[in-house]
């Protein structure tokens, strides 16, 4: 990673030994728990501006083709356990082989629901129509995988992170 954009982050988020990586489908709210966080409470970054810096998850419509998918989400991986070893809190949605510390995953009406409130102001990802649903679905029950594996589920971002630092 280049250091003008690191040394960036690093000055703008809490730098704290411990790492993180919450992992959740489009439209469980990691954006907006991003944007929210306290200036002075900075700690944790949106994993899909690391990846789209570092040139692993490239702009536009990339999921269409599950080679594509999983192309994109190893290079994520990658960038991912690198961003870790530098101290980052992250919180995203691509994953393929690296190990999250926990899943975001809420009910299912809920998730529709957060995703049609967010096409009022859309900000990219998942939209409420048939085949994205249908696409989140499958996102879903993918990282469901890693609950049978021992990952903490929670409901929401604001849970999982409450677990992890609390």
């Amino acid at each position: 990673m280049g250091r003008p954009c690191t040394r960036d982050w690093q000055e703008n988020t809490s730098f704290i030994r411990r790492v993180f990586f919450i992992l959740g489908p489009s439209g469980v709210g990691k954006s907006h728990f991003y944007r929210n966080q306290k200036p002075n409470e900075r700690h944790w970054i949106d994993a899909d501006r690391v990846w789209r810096w570092a040139k692993s998850m490239p702009s536009g419509a990339w999921w269409k083709s599950l080679e594509k998918i999983e192309e994109v989400e190893q290079k994520c991986d990658v960038i991912t356990l690198q961003a870790r070893k530098l101290g980052f809190w992250l919180i995203g949605s691509a994953n393929n082989w690296l190990r999250p510390d926990a899943i975001v995953i809420p009910p299912w009406k809920t998730h529709v629901k957060y995703i049609k409130m967010r096409e009022r102001n859309y900000d990219g990802g998942a939209r409420s129509d048939s085949k994205s649903l249908a696409q989140v679905q499958c996102h879903r029950r993918w990282i469901l995988s890693w609950a049978r594996k021992g990952v903490p589920r929670f409901d929401s971002v604001e849970d999982a992170v409450n677990y992890l630092v609390g």
